[in-house]
């Protein structure tokens, strides 16, 4: 599986990298179960993410997209997604599965001032969460984990052809579910928004040592914080995350590619 850092910004972009996408590749056959292809899914589509995408890949190729949750920074750039696929001038292309939290379409829908009926969804096919059951699409296999946040939102544990392993966290606070989603995981990609140290309001981000500790609960193999804020130095919250978490751990940049 090959994975790429389209954007990894907390909460809005940012002067170094958009909000957050992250892009996933892997072989697998075909739909038909035939010929060898490479399949391409997106885990969020945060403000401006998909310009940055374009550098990576022909957009008009991905096969699904996962969105971790219904706040702009994790969704919003799918109204741009939305007219390049139906206005394209090669034609409209193919509808698409996005897969969300409850009431995905009719959020996108509003974001872009449709009506809710039609709204997105002749171009894509809108799929709702349902915590803990897996949904495959070409040799991913994805499970949605419900975590702590202000409104609904999963972790995603997406398993690639040869068993190799990517968690990511989504936007959440401390809970048992976070080290549950990523246990045993090759790549965790762990959001850390908020400082030690600060009255950080409850039940909506990590703190770097609330990463890392979720990082050692899960025994993963190797950490990449982001979502960090652009108010925030990243170094602080590596250096936070380094006292609850031994193992090899690093900073998420735009642009980065893991293969695992």
């Amino acid at each position: 599986m090959k994975v790429t850092i389209v954007g990894c910004s907390g909460s809005y972009p940012g002067p170094e990298s958009p909000a957050s996408c992250y892009l996933l590749e892997a072989t697998g056959p075909d739909a038909t179960g035939g010929e060898e292809r490479t399949w391409r899914i997106l885990l969020d589509l945060g403000n401006g993410a998909l310009g940055a995408l374009q550098r990576h890949v022909d957009a008009l190729t991905i096969d699904a997209v996962f969105l971790s949750h219904l706040h702009a920074d994790h969704c919003l750039d799918l109204c741009g997604y939305y007219v390049m696929r139906k206005y394209h001038p090669t034609g409209a292309q193919p509808r698409i599965p996005v897969y969300g939290p409850h009431s995905a379409a009719a959020r996108i829908a509003t974001a872009y001032d449709l009506p809710i009926d039609p709204g997105m969804t002749e171009e894509f096919d809108f799929v709702e969460y349902e915590d803990g059951e897996a949904l495959t699409v070409g040799p991913f296999t994805v499970l949605p984990v419900r975590v702590n946040h202000p409104v609904e939102a999963y972790a995603l544990r997406v398993t690639g052809p040869a068993g190799e392993v990517l968690a990511y966290s989504g936007d959440t606070a401390t809970t048992p579910a976070l080290p549950q989603a990523a246990a045993g995981a090759d790549l965790f990609l762990c959001e850390a928004s908020f400082r030690d140290g600060d009255e950080n309001p409850p039940d909506i981000h990590l703190t770097g040592s609330e990463a890392g500790q979720a990082a050692t609960e899960a025994g993963v193999k190797r950490l990449v914080l982001t979502h960090i804020p652009p108010w925030f130095d990243e170094q602080g919250r590596l250096e936070e995350a380094r006292t609850t978490f031994s193992g090899p751990l690093e900073l998420a940049v735009r642009g980065a590619v893991y293969e695992i």
